[in-house]
């Protein structure tokens, strides 16, 4: 009984972390603490190229504004958008999209940065 908890144990310790879905983005430090999830949320992300994408489908920048409208109407709760963005991006392209959630209507909109902080200028 326990070398077959042991060997469950391995499969999810091994299997968790590439559970982790979306676009590859190298995410910015922050010491803020993790949000608490609700429910499902929207994940937009940015890649290191400027690309937006809406869970893992890819959106034209000049289309984001009507799929976030449509995603706003099928939605009936208050919907959580997270934003990655690649730290690479400029600061106003960034703006530009979260400007664009804000004005489709969504009031619960999070950036989300990489858990651990390090020093400035060290990697």
């Amino acid at each position: 009984m326990v070398d077959v908890m042991l060997v469950l144990l391995i499969i999810f310790m091994v299997t968790a972390p590439l559970l982790v879905a979306g676009v590859p983005v190298d995410l910015p430090d922050s010491k803020a603490g993790a949000l608490q999830n609700d429910d499902k949320p929207i994940q937009l992300s940015l890649d290191a190229q400027g690309r937006i994408f809406i869970d893992s489908l890819e959106i034209p920048a000049d289309g984001l504004a009507e799929k976030l409208a449509a995603l706003r109407e099928a939605r009936t709760d208050e919907a959580r958008v997270y934003v990655r963005a690649d730290r690479g991006l400029d600061y106003g392209a960034v703006m530009r999209v979260v400007g664009e959630v804000s004005a489709s209507g969504f009031r619960k909109v999070a950036l989300v940065s990489d858990g651990e902080s390090k020093p400035a200028g060290r990697r």
